[in-house]
């Protein structure tokens, strides 16, 4: 190995590392507020990079459907937990049923020409299956052990992966990027589609280290995180905390299935290794720390970068391995606490 190939291989280990960044942050979000291991947090990130594929080949995404068939349930559910006596917050549930899948609807009527309206399209159709999925499946299993939430969302993700083959087929789907820039740094290239991946992660990290550092939603957001018993009785609804974590971690999914489909085909299982990937980052953080879990997606990447090399074959075992000694590491750091304490 020359230190061009180094380089070369050393960028691309970045720029992995970037879109495992961005599933490792989403992982922790929802994890930290709701005690949910988001298995799914692949398949969106997949439907999201084929659902422009489809709106570019001028057809109406299956996704759509998704979307509205969720809406429906959803209203239905929440309609009969109302005749039930419970409390449902209209507002929110008019939010995620009826606004943002009308305006998703209208939107892929509207056919944008446009990389970054079709861009705004797939985000306003995958954003809003998140909240939707918690309030299904997680929300009425809130206080149930970290072990049935797994399980739970071990089966989402075999259901969200049999539609992706049901709605978009075995056949992959690329993009076209969103830059056609291309750059030499000291003999090295550099595409723009790689400084567009760079620069969105970069931003969305600011921008939610600002949210949760300045906002009030974000604030309690991380109050819910610290102690969710705490945070109800200072009057933060923590179901609503629920519903805004899983629609952050969408938005992301999407956003990240937009910035790899130009650089990668992408199938409707391959969000699955890239969400295990972010998962191995987010483990690496221990779940809590999004400073950790980033450091932690670099590493991934950089090691799945220079094992294609070395060992191209056994690149996935290397990078899976990695979860060993740091859970020993962290087992042996921590001590036991009892889940009812």
């Amino acid at each position: 190995m020359d230190l061009q190939i180094a380089l070369f291989l050393g960028q691309d280990g970045i720029i992995n590392g970037a879109i495992y960044a961005l599933m490792a942050l989403a992982l922790v979000l929802v994890f930290s507020v709701t005690r949910v291991i988001f298995v799914p947090q692949g398949e969106l990130v997949a439907y999201g990079a084929l659902t422009m594929a489809v709106l570019q080949a001028g057809g109406t995404p299956a996704t759509l459907w998704l979307l509205l068939a969720l809406a429906a349930l959803t209203l239905a559910m929440e309609a009969w937990r109302q005749a039930r006596g419970g409390t449902v917050d209209w507002w929110a549930t008019g939010l995620w049923c009826v606004l943002l899948p009308a305006l998703a609807a209208l939107a892929v009527w509207w056919r944008p020409a446009s990389l970054l309206g079709q861009a705004l399209t797939v985000v306003l159709i995958v954003t809003p299956l998140g909240p939707l999925i918690y309030r299904l499946a997680f929300r009425p299993l809130a206080h149930a052990t970290v072990l049935v939430l797994l399980i739970v969302s071990v089966a989402l993700h075999g259901v969200l992966m049999g539609l992706g083959l049901w709605f978009f087929g075995a056949e992959g789907s690329r993009t076209p990027p969103f830059s056609e820039a291309r750059f030499e740094l000291g003999g090295l290239i550099v595409s723009g589609q790689s400084l567009v991946v760079l620069g969105v992660t970069v931003a969305l990290v600011v921008a939610m280290f600002v949210f949760f550092e300045r906002t009030l939603l974000g604030k309690a957001l991380r109050a819910t995180a610290i102690n969710r018993v705490g945070a109800r009785l200072m009057g933060i609804p923590t179901e609503l905390s629920g519903d805004l974590s899983f629609a952050l971690a969408a938005k992301i999914a999407a956003i990240s299935g937009l910035l790899i489909a130009p650089i990668t085909t992408i199938y409707y299982d391959t969000g699955f290794l890239i969400g295990l990937k972010g998962f191995v980052a987010a483990i690496i953080g221990g779940l809590a720390s999004y400073p950790a879990a980033l450091l932690g997606a670099v590493l991934v990447g950089q090691l799945e970068a220079f094992a294609s090399f070395w060992a191209s074959a056994f690149k996935e075992v290397l990078v899976f391995t990695l979860i060993i000694p740091v859970l020993l590491w962290r087992s042996l750091r921590s001590h036991h606490v009892e889940e009812e304490e």
